[in-house]
């Protein structure tokens, strides 16, 4: 066998190594921070079904979008906000006809569970009146932008503003509140209801933000083979289900 039989084998060889790696690992999932756990019992789920676990990384939506844009190797994306999935689709990085709208949620207050329960009924210009509010920030991170929207439409957002502590995502805005850093919160309500260490004290109006919902697609850089079985997993009633358990609504 001559060197250059011996180098398309070897060629061959490592080609089909890497396929093969491809299709036993679970495929990569970049999933919005507040799909923590939600996002790993249905990976849990899935495994229990004979297939390969997903590899889950969580960050801020804008975070992962811009990892993709930059040639993140990855299968599946799933966005806290629909502009940060068209970023990535405007780019031509998605599977066309794979999106689609996984689950919603709601934005509250919360506070420090250890501080006195703040007043049921207590205006909300009154309720924010001091101390620092911890969101994601608004310039880019989903939570943070939704935020903003509604404080600014509810007539307290100038007022909170000067006094607003950023957070790299929205769970790093909800561990400013759990570890006392922020008086105050406005995350997800599937946020304030994984931590123990935080109340929530108040739902804000759907209508005082863009509606918030999750859409999924699938990568064109995928490579394990269960991609497109686990998109249409998390799609299915049972997969929705795992969400509706962790306080996700219908999209």
């Amino acid at each position: 066998m001559n060197r250059r039989s011996l180098l398309i084998g070897f060629g061959a060889a490592a080609l089909g190594g890497r396929q093969a790696l491809a299709a036993q690992r679970g495929p990569l999932v970049l999933a919005a921070a507040s799909l923590q756990e939600s996002m790993n019992a249905a990976a849990d789920a899935w495994a229990r079904l004979g297939h390969a676990r997903p590899v889950l990384s969580f960050a801020a939506s804008s975070a992962l979008a811009r990892q993709i844009a930059a040639g993140a190797a990855a299968d599946l994306f799933v966005s806290a906000d629909e502009p940060w999935m068209d970023d990535v689709e405007r780019r031509g990085m998605i599977v066309a006809g794979s999106r689609a709208n996984l689950v919603g949620n709601r934005l509250v207050v919360v506070q420090p569970a250890s501080a006195p329960a703040a007043a049921a009924k207590l205006p909300l210009g009154r309720l924010l009146a001091n101390g620092r509010v911890a969101l994601a920030d608004p310039a880019s991170v989903p939570a943070g932008r939704y935020a903003q929207a509604s404080l600014t439409r509810l007539g307290v957002w100038q007022s909170v503003a000067p006094r607003v502590v950023r957070g790299e995502n929205v769970r790093a805005a909800l561990a400013l509140v759990e570890r006392g850093a922020a008086e105050w919160g406005v995350v997800y309500a599937t946020d304030a209801r994984a931590s123990r260490l935080v109340r929530a004290v108040r739902l804000l109006p759907a209508n005082s933000h863009p509606p918030i919902r999750y859409p999924l697609a699938r990568l064109r850089a995928a490579t394990s083979s269960d991609a497109e079985g686990f998109r249409r997993f998390l799609l299915s009633g049972a997969g929705k289900a795992i969400f509706a358990r962790f306080g996700f609504m219908a999209p």
